[in-house]
C-alpha cells in the first residue's frame, strides 16, 4: 500500500469542510482590521495612521509567518504546529476584545495575523489525506478563501461595529478562532511519517526583516509622494536583503524554502504571473471600494457607510467562491495556461466595465462581481500549475512562497491605485478622472499579464 493510500482519512468530507473553514477563518481575521480603522481611532483615541496599523501588522505577521509555517508543516509535527498557531490566534483574539491599552490591541492583531499562513498547511493536509479529486476541489477552495473571507468579514464587522461597537466586531474574530481550534482538536489527522528537518533560523530572521520592509515601502503611498529618495533606498535595501536570503537558502542544508523547486520553469512562471496579476486585481478592488464610499458631494460616488460598502463586496466573494468550485472540473479539459488566461481576461473585462460605466451603483457592483469571479478562478488555477511539478512533501513550502508573492502583488496594486488617485487630487477627494485613468492603467497591466501567460512555460496539469 502506498503512503498516500495509507494516509487517507475515513471521513474525507468532514476533513475537507474543516480545512476550508480554517482557510476562511484566516481570511476573515486578515480583513477584520480594514472596516474598523475609523472606529478604532475613536475608541482608543489614536490617529487614523496609528489605527491603520491594526490592519497592517496582521498582514505583515501573516506574510512573515507563511513561509515559516510552510516549512514547519512539511514534517511530522504538522498537527502540533496547526494546533499551536490556532491557540496563538485565540490568545490574540482575546487581546483585541479585552479592555486594554492600544499597544495590546496591536499585539493581539499580530498574533491573529500569524494564522493567515495556515492556509498553506491546509493545502498540504488535503494533498496528503484526501483522494486526488477531492483534494483538487479542496485546494481550489482554499485558494479562494481570501476572496470569500472578505465578503464575510467586511459586512459582518461593519454591522457589529455600528450596532454594538468595535469590541463586538473583534468578538467575531474570537468566536471563529475558538471554533477553529475546537474543531482542529478532533478533525486534524497526524501528518505522514516523513523525516523532520531543522528550521532554518537564520533564513527566517532574514526574511522577517526583508519582507516587512518590502511590503511597507511598497504600500506607503505617502512615503513615495513626499520622500521618494528614502522610499527608493528602503526598497533597494529590502531587495538586497532578499537576494542575500536567496543565496543563503541555496547553500543551507535544510532551507526555509527549497529554492531548487522555485527554479522549475513552471513554478517560476506561475509566481511571476501571480505577481503581475495580483497588481491589477487589487488595484481594481481598492478603486471600487474607495469609489462607492466617496460622498456624492464630491461630484461622484455614492457615500456608502462601512456596512453598506461591505455588502457591495458580497458579489465579489460569492462569485469568487463559485469560480473556485468550478475550476477543478475544467482543469483536465482546459489546462493551466488556458485557465489562467481566461480568468485574467475576466479581470480585464471588469477593468473595462469600471473604466467606462460607474455613474450608477449597479455598475460598480457588477464590476466587482466580475472581478471576484476572475480573482477566484485565477487563485484556484494557480495551485494547478505549481503542484503539478511539486512533491507532496513540499506542498506547504511551495504554496507559501506563492502566497507571499501574492501579498507583494496586492500591496503594489493598492499603492499604485493610491498614487494614481493622488496625482488627480487637488482638494479632499480625487477628481473622477483619476478613477478612469487608474482603471485604464490597471487594464493595461492586466493585458500585459495575459501576454506573460501566453509566452511563459506553464505546464499543462
Amino acid at each position: 500500500m502506498s503512503t498516500k493510500q495509507s494516509s487517507l482519512v475515513r471521513a474525507p468530507g468532514m476533513l475537507a469542510r474543516f480545512l476550508v473553514f480554517v482557510g476562511l477563518v484566516g481570511a476573515v481575521i486578515g480583513s477584520l482590521g480594514a472596516p474598523l480603522i475609523t472606529a478604532v481611532a475613536e475608541e482608543y483615541d489614536v490617529s487614523l495612521a496609528a489605527s491603520q496599523w491594526t490592519l497592517t501588522i496582521a498582514l505583515l505577521a501573516g506574510a512573515v509567518a507563511t513561509p515559516v509555517l510552510g516549512r514547519l508543516g512539511s514534517g511530522p509535527r504538522r498537527r502540533t504546529v496547526v494546533l499551536v498557531i490556532l491557540a496563538v490566534e485565540v490568545v490574540g483574539s482575546l487581546l483585541t476584545v479585552i479592555l486594554l491599552p492600544f499597544a495590546f490591541l496591536l499585539v493581539g492583531r499580530a498574533l491573529q495575523g500569524s494564522g493567515i499562513g495556515l492556509v498553506v498547511l491546509m493545502m498540504a493536509i488535503a494533498r496528503d489525506h484526501l483522494d486526488e479529486q477531492r483534494a483538487a476541489r479542496t485546494i481550489a477552495l482554499l485558494s479562494v478563501a481570501s476572496t470569500a473571507g472578505i465578503g464575510i468579514g467586511y459586512p459582518l464587522s461593519g454591522l457589529l461595529t455600528d450596532v454594538a461597537g468595535v469590541r463586538a466586531a473583534y468578538g467575531l474574530g474570537l468566536a471563529i478562532t475558538v471554533a477553529a481550534f475546537a474543531a482542529a482538536v478532533f478533525a486534524l489527522p497526524q501528518a505522514p511519517d516523513r523525516p523532520s528537518s531543522r528550521l532554518d533560523i537564520r533564513g527566517a530572521i532574514l526574511l522577517a526583516i526583508a519582507l516587512p520592509a518590502l511590503l511597507l515601502v511598497i504600500g506607503d503611498t505617502g512615503l513615495w509622494r513626499h520622500h521618494a529618495g528614502l522610499a527608493v533606498a528602503i526598497l533597494v535595501a529590502a531587495l538586497m536583503l532578499l537576494i542575500g536570503w536567496t543565496f543563503l537558502e541555496v547553500r543551507t542544508e535544510s532551507p526555509l524554502v527549497d529554492i531548487k523547486l522555485l527554479r522549475h520553469p513552471a513554478v517560476a512562471a506561475a509566481n511571476l504571473v501571480m505577481l503581475t496579476g495580483g497588481v491589477g486585481m487589487y488595484l481594481l478592488f481598492s478603486l471600487i471600494t474607495r469609489y462607492v464610499q466617496t460622498p456624492a458631494a464630491a461630484g461622484y460616488g455614492f457615500g456608502l457607510n462601512t456596512f453598506q460598502a461591505g455588502l457591495v463586496l458580497v458579489p465579489f466573494s460569492l462569485l469568487g467562491f463559485v469560480a473556485g468550485r468550478m475550476i477543478p472540473a475544467w482543469r483536465d479539459r482546459l489546462g493551466a495556461r488556458l485557465l489562467l488566461a481566461a480568468s485574467t481576461a475576466v479581470v480585464l473585462a471588469a477593468f473595462v466595465l469600471f473604466a467606462l460605466a460607474r455613474s450608477h451603483l449597479v455598475e460598480p457592483i457588477l464590476a466587482i462581481g466580475i472581478l471576484g469571479f476572475g480573482v477566484g478562478a485565477f487563485s484556484a488555477a494557480m495551485p494547478v500549475v505549481i503542484l503539478a511539478v511539486t512533491p507532496a512533501a513540499e506542498t506547504a513550502s511551495a504554496m507559501s512562497v506563492n502566497a507571499v508573492v501574492r501579498s507583494v502583488g496586492f500591496s503594489t496594486g493598492s499603492a499604485l491605485g493610491g498614487l494614481i488617485l493622488a496625482t488627480h487630487t487637488t482638494g479632499v477627494f480625487p477628481r473622477e478622472s483619476g478613477y478612469g485613468a487608474a482603471a485604464w492603467i490597471g487594464a493595461a497591466a492586466t493585458a500585459a499579464t495575459l501576454l506573460i501567460i501566453a509566452v511563459l512555460p506553464l505546464k499543462r496539469a
